[in-house]
């Protein structure tokens, strides 16, 4: 993990709001699928980004969870302190916004699998012709890229790139998004070149990382707020298993989802209850959906075919 997560109690909470409380010189709250979420930081890049990346909410609206985001040279680098009864995160020294706006999702998410029966999925979600479909995996294998990939036809909407929360809703799994623009490489051009003109508007960061609007490049209509899920497609890498493609039974597929704790590095709580909650819903998407294991270890076009041939099957 690149980041260390501690729990502390509700009073070392106490202790280290007022230790870096003179470094909360922004306080932004925001609406992550109806949860207001506070961040509290000195960093205007943080707060910039921020505030492009999540919707705005009234800031008279109580928040249910906090987030300071905070420098401190005597701690070392990319360390969390999380307080689950006040929903309250430090994160110390972490300098890549990606793992911040994932964290403050995942504080989200803790509100709402306890209280909503809402869930995380660290995953990316499309919608065609009304049928959601999902891309999950681990780092490297491909995720993003053959979502933006299939994002080039038109027949396709996203929901979310990384991220989106999940609700069990009778017979059928909801999807929503769980954020207002999107986070890109810069080098999603150099893959995909119907990207062009959105990377050359974008404004990087030292890490080649940007928050844009994706209506840019895609148009308005095409960014869904929620799809019915109808196929999950588990991304991996083998290099010893020949096999590119096979459809997969909702037990060994929950087998693979769990041994891989749901390709999710960023839940900060991880007990005994939580895994059962988890383990419930991701059981029902599961069942719920058409499963397919994808083994990425062709070349970009030849996964990317293979993934697209599921994703459009009616």
């Amino acid at each position: 993990m690149p980041y260390s997560v501690d729990l502390i109690s509700i009073g070392q909470k106490e202790d280290l709001a007022k230790k870096y409380s003179s470094q909360a010189l922004y306080e932004v709250k925001s609406d992550i699928y109806g949860c207001c979420i506070k961040l509290l930081t000195g960093l205007s890049a943080v707060k910039n980004r921020w505030e492009e990346n999540f919707f705005f909410a009234s800031q008279s609206i109580r928040s249910h969870g906090r987030l300071y985001v905070v420098t401190d040279p005597s701690i070392e680098a990319n360390r969390v302190y999380y307080d689950p009864q006040s929903k309250t995160a430090f994160l110390m020294n972490i300098d890549y916004y990606g793992w911040i706006k994932s964290l403050a999702l995942s504080l989200a998410g803790d509100v709402l699998e306890d209280d909503h029966e809402i869930y995380s999925v660290h995953a990316a979600c499309l919608d065609f012709e009304g049928k959601g479909v999902c891309l999950l995996g681990g780092s490297g294998v491909g995720k993003t890229t053959h979502t933006y990939g299939l994002l080039r036809a038109k027949e396709a909407r996203v929901v979310s790139d990384d991220w989106f929360f999940a609700r069990i809703y009778g017979d059928d799994i909801l999807a929503y998004s769980s954020e207002k623009n999107f986070y890109i490489r810069a080098d999603l051009a150099n893959i995909w070149k119907e990207f062009e003109g959105l990377v050359q508007r974008a404004e990087f960061d030292n890490l080649g990382r940007a928050v844009v609007d994706l209506r840019w490049a895609i148009g308005k209509g095409r960014i869904m707020p929620l799809t019915t899920m109808k196929k999950t497609i588990i991304l991996q890498r083998d290099a010893e298993d020949k096999e590119v493609i096979r459809k997969l039974e909702p037990a060994k597929a929950l087998i693979l989802l769990e041994d891989n704790n749901y390709y999710n590095p960023h839940l900060l709580i991880k007990n005994e209850f939580k895994q059962n909650l988890r383990k419930r819903f991701f059981q029902a998407l599961l069942e719920r959906t058409d499963v397919y294991l994808v083994n990425t270890i062709g070349s970009p076009e030849e996964s990317h075919q293979i993934i697209k041939e599921i994703a459009f099957e009616r």
